[in-house]
């Protein structure tokens, strides 16, 4: 976890602000120099911009990397304008610029990846969302592992990892703390997303302090409803050791209560699962016609 973590601060902190800096300060020969340096620049912050995981680090610190870049292209701009569009370069500047290039097909690559995530042509079940009072964060959702890597998981192909922010943009008083009660979502009351019956449910599993995990039982305190309109299970996983109130044939009806947020089973910190089946294969979940995705806000 602590190379995870790691990696996401260089990929969401220094590395920007390095390239953005570069950008910003660089001494370029000619417009050609410029216009693939920024391309590369624009590329990647655009990437970080849509698949990062920005509740770790403030959901608003990703507005602030395209104010950031939009400067940075601006200025460069201004100084690069009364140069040659093309001059001779040395062997270092072919080199740097050849990196440069494969560096943004990569990224751009990444891109179309990302957002092709955004959509699905699979019917989609329209269901209410499960969590009130609260900024809810969406931190794996979509259609590609770019963005949501349950993707890769047919039956979890269109699942969604919920977690709350705090009014600075963080699911997290810290960085990764081990006291579960620092995460904000722990312990909100969760709801049935539609009315059925329950075919499945799990309590007396224990919370574990993060990073241990369950990976026995995945899903840990859970309920899995046979929702009556949709011809779908859902499955709600994840929840507090002995909140969840239904049980294995009960009669649930849509925004009833069911149990309360925690951290059981094979997660690696407080949040909120929810994916839904229809003959062994994932679908599409949306909540007021929106089909969420990685970085997606619900405000209820």
């Amino acid at each position: 976890m602590t190379f995870a973590i790691l990696q996401l601060l260089l990929v969401q902190l220094i590395l920007p602000a390095v390239f953005i800096f570069s950008l910003w300060k660089a001494s370029f020969q000619n417009k050609l120099e410029w216009m693939i340096q920024a391309l590369f620049t624009v590329v990647f912050i655009f990437w970080v911009y849509s698949s990062g995981r920005w509740d770790w680090v403030s959901y608003y610190l990703r507005f602030v990397w395209l104010i950031l870049l939009v400067a940075a292209v601006y200025r460069s701009w201004k100084n690069v304008r009364p140069l040659p569009f093309r001059t001779p370069f040395s062997r270092k500047q072919k080199w740097s610029i050849g990196l440069y290039v494969v560096l943004a097909l990569v990224f751009g690559l990444y891109n179309v990846w990302t957002f092709s995530g955004y959509t699905t042509d699979n019917q989609a079940i329209e269901l209410e969302f499960p969590l009130k009072s609260g900024v809810y964060y969406i931190g794996q959702g979509g259609n590609h592992v770019q963005i949501n890597y349950h993707n890769a998981y047919p039956k979890q192909k269109y699942a969604l990892d919920i977690v709350e922010l705090n009014k600075w943009g963080l699911r997290a008083a810290g960085l990764y703390p081990s006291e579960l009660e620092k995460y904000v979502i722990f312990g909100d009351q969760v709801y049935s997303p539609c009315s059925g019956k329950i075919m499945d449910a799990e309590k007396q599993l224990l919370d574990l302090i993060p990073p241990d995990t369950n990976s026995e039982q995945p899903g840990g305190n859970h309920v899995i409803i046979s929702c009556e309109k949709q011809n779908a299970k859902v499955f709600i996983a994840h929840m507090q050791e002995n909140s969840v109130m239904a049980k294995e044939g009960d009669t649930i009806q849509k925004g009833e209560p069911i149990g309360l947020v925690g951290n059981s089973g094979n997660t690696s910190e407080p949040h909120l699962h929810i994916h839904a089946v229809r003959d062994g294969k994932g679908v599409p979940i949306t909540f007021d016609g929106k089909f969420l995705v990685r970085n997606s806000l619900v405000w209820e």
